[in-house]
């Protein structure tokens, strides 16, 4: 049988508050969630692949209304995998084009520190 996690597991696993656990549970992005007989969550496996997924959709800025509509997706089943990969394949975009902003600031940064230890070394 598998070992159920309450919130509290959860929140140390992922990093997230349980008041953001909630939140996602409230806005649809979490479903399913089974409770004990006290009512209280017990989050399974898949329930922590999920999460995790959903915090990798979040820390590469995706909206929460972007979320939103994968998981409603993914409620749906099967029928929806292409909406879903489509979903995924213009945020992967909007990922591939925050890293190009991203390398091309850190050159500028880079040659920056190079001009600065060129006169640090004039100075000598």
């Amino acid at each position: 049988m598998e070992k159920l996690l309450t919130i509290q597991d959860i929140s140390s696993l992922t990093g997230l508050s349980s008041y953001t656990l909630r939140y996602y549970e409230r806005i649809g992005l979490l479903s399913g969630i089974e409770r004990d007989e006290n009512g209280y969550r017990k989050y399974s496996k898949t329930d922590i692949l999920w999460i995790d997924f959903l915090i990798r959709l979040r820390n590469t800025e995706m909206p929460i209304r972007g979320m939103k509509k994968f998981a409603e997706l993914r409620r749906q089943g099967d029928s929806t995998v292409t909406a879903r990969r489509e979903l995924l394949e213009i945020h992967q975009e909007k990922v591939l084009n925050q890293i190009k902003q991203l390398e091309n600031n850190l050159t500028k940064i880079n040659e920056k520190i190079d001009y600065y230890k060129k006169m640090e070394e004039k100075a000598k």
